[in-house]
């Protein structure tokens, strides 16, 4: 379950989502069976809901969308990559903290 800010993205509507985003989005890249994943879960919420309207944060599942994890050579997760201008900027691979998903956003604000 994703908070309220927190956005569930697809691979039917990736490239319009995050590719063709005006803001920075950050993905998560995870399953539902991952443990580090639902661990970092509350933090993304409170990093979608702190970043609102400046970054868009959101979840891809790896088992429904997997070729859009095959498309970024997603091998391990967690993985965070977060996009500005249709690429990515900033990949981080296993879990993360607050402070590190902070630092990995602002330096592209």
């Amino acid at each position: 379950m994703a908070g309220d800010n927190t956005h569930i993205f697809t691979a039917a509507a990736f490239d319009a989502e995050v590719l063709q985003a005006t803001e920075p989005v950050l993905v998560d890249f995870g399953a539902e069976w991952c443990g580090p994943c639902r661990q970092m879960a509350p933090t993304i919420d409170v990093i979608a809901s702190e970043y609102s309207g400046k970054v868009k944060v959101g979840k891809l599942d790896v088992d429904s969308n997997g070729q859009t994890a095959m498309r970024y050579g997603i091998r391990g997760i967690p993985t965070l990559l977060l996009f500005k201008g249709g690429q990515v900027v900033e990949q981080r691979v296993g879990a993360a903290g607050k402070s590190d998903l902070q630092k990995m956003i602002d330096a592209h604000l």
